[in-house]
């Protein structure tokens, strides 16, 4: 066998290792169908960058069973998810809603870009601008423009 087929072999085994125990599956595959739907929505609050679903940690392990525990009793997934903020806060999802409190932290990157783009178009005006002429150099110039232009000499 070759190498790259060896490492196919072992990425597929790793997979099916990390999958969860059967034991731990919900018995209805609809409801277990609709945890598996959340723990993709629900972030790991110890690795922060991943779902609960990606996450091999203890808390992650815990939630995924309040989400089945949850789901069993009966709840929508609506309900499931109000339960986890009420608990955690609105960061326990990957992708919090859109609210007062984090209105800023929403709008923040987009209010920095434009204050860049502002400072930048700010300081080509001013690097482009002409300052106004002096009351000597807008008489040198009156004059200038007041001659035929410039003067052949000697011929």
């Amino acid at each position: 066998m070759t190498a790259r087929r060896m490492a196919l072999i072992f990425g597929a085994l790793l997979c099916l290792a990390a999958e969860a125990d059967p034991a731990e599956r919900l018995a209805d595959p609809a409801a277990e169908a609709r945890a598996r739907a959340l723990f993709q929505e629900t972030r790991c609050l110890v690795c922060q960058g991943q779902s609960i679903d990606d996450s091999e940690a203890p808390l992650a392990h815990d939630l995924r069973q309040i989400i089945r525990g949850q789901i069993a009793a009966g709840h929508s997934p609506g309900q499931v998810r109000a339960f986890l903020t009420a608990r955690y806060g609105d960061y326990v999802l990957l992708r919090p809603p859109l609210s007062p409190a984090n209105a800023l932290l929403w709008a923040g990157p987009f209010l920095v870009g434009l204050l860049g783009l502002g400072l930048l178009f700010g300081r080509y005006r001013r690097a482009n601008a002409t300052p106004p002429l002096s009351s000597d150099e807008a008489e040198r110039l009156a004059a200038l423009e007041s001659d035929d232009g410039p003067r052949q000499s000697g011929k």
